[in-house]
């Protein structure tokens, strides 16, 4: 099982909490799907993920992996076992909201 972490858990919910006030029932859906699936993802392979997001190179000295699923990168640690870090909206400026 991974574990969110305070701020991921955080991220999470004013997400899904965005897209219920915007009556986006669908995307609250498809950010629920990515992270089940991420997870199973990093599960998987955690050594799968990237160091960086690709358009955010400088977020490689953060020392976190990154995995892509849908619209959403999911950071995470290589813990045993791993910890999601952060959930961003893919056009977000995550350098920003690190």
């Amino acid at each position: 099982m991974i574990a969110l972490s305070p701020k991921a858990d955080a991220q999470l919910y004013d997400l899904t909490l965005y897209y219920e006030e915007k009556d986006r029932l669908e995307a609250a859906r498809n950010l629920a799907a990515a992270l089940d699936s991420v997870k199973v993802r990093i599960m998987r392979a955690p050594e799968a993920g990237l160091d960086a997001p690709r358009p955010y190179p400088e977020l490689k000295a953060l020392g976190l992996k990154w995995m892509i699923e849908k619209n959403y990168w999911f950071a995470y640690t290589l813990t045993a076992p791993p910890v999601i870090a952060g959930i961003f909206h893919a056009s977000a400026d995550i350098p920003r909201r690190v």
